[in-house]
């Protein structure tokens, strides 16, 4: 019996010593879900870009005009792209050269890349795996129908998303309509505007303004029919409104969890047999 009691001792050292290696891996599977909070009729948003780093990629600082980062116009600045179309294409470039090894996604809806914004109600995720060295997590996506409003992180570090041990610390961030901000890039006109029947994303004004949280010039849409057939109205939201929410989960490996499993199995067995 003292045999069994030793095989018994030594497999569950064997497992918390499988699951606790498994905890603090330098690579971690992460789901990251995007869910559109917002009122049914209210805002959509683009495909949400984002980057896991190590906190000092910037795009943008309220009060100031859009970070170029090497752009020539501010049309072509990075948060721009996102800002009036929705687009990471100069975004994620920006954020690798100055974070090389910062691990960058998208989470998209149905459609891929191209698809249609996240409409109210709609939910997506994506999985990607993830270096927890890079404890912040930085964002963008446009917020439609609009010329250049978005939402993202003022400060890089503003949302840390691992700890120094590599635990996962933040479950989720949810942002409300104050949340939303004005590029201050492109003047608000329906017929240049994302997301609208009547708008052509492409044709642009430059406003030459400062990125500024606004909300309230929505209501240059309201009544206006979107691409996906609904009458917008931002009097649908007040400043705590919710909009949008960000989730984040570790997802299990198939062979730690495996291994555990079979663990747990022989330890039942054994301690059948001890008695």
């Amino acid at each position: 019996m003292h045999c069994y009691q030793g095989r018994f001792t030594a497999l569950l050292a064997l497992l918390g010593a499988t699951l606790s290696a498994s905890a603090v891996r330098a690579q971690v599977p992460i789901r990251v879900t995007v869910e559109n909070i917002a009122p049914t009729n209210s805002v959509a948003t683009s495909p949400v870009r984002f980057g896991f780093g190590n906190g000092t990629f910037d795009s943008f600082d309220e009060g100031q005009a859009a970070f170029l980062l090497g752009a020539a116009t501010i049309a072509d600045a990075p948060i721009v792209g996102i800002a009036e179309g929705g687009s990471n294409a100069a975004w994620n470039p920006a954020f690798l050269a100055v974070e090389p090894n910062a691990n960058i996604g998208s989470v998209v809806g149905a459609s891929g890349n191209a698809g249609p914004p996240f409409t109210p109600g709609e939910t997506a995720s994506t999985v990607l795996t993830v270096d927890t060295a890079n404890q912040y997590f930085s964002f963008g996506s446009m917020v439609v129908p609009s010329n250049d409003f978005f939402v993202g992180n003022d400060s890089p570090t503003q949302y840390q998303v691992f700890d120094g041990g590599g635990n996962l610390i933040l479950s989720s961030i949810t942002l409300t309509a104050s949340d939303i901000w004005d590029a201050g890039s492109e003047t608000e006109d329906p017929n240049n505007a994302a997301f609208l029947v009547v708008g052509v994303n492409a044709n642009r004004v430059n406003e030459n303004g400062t990125v500024e949280r606004n909300f309230s010039e929505l209501s240059t849409f309201n009544g206006l029919e979107t691409a996906e057939g609904y009458t917008f109205d931002s009097s649908l939201l007040s400043a705590d409104t919710g909009v949008l929410r960000i989730s984040f989960a570790v997802v299990p490996e198939p062979a730690t969890w495996a291994l555990a499993a079979s663990a747990l199995g022989v330890v039942g067995w054994l301690r059948r047999r001890a008695r």
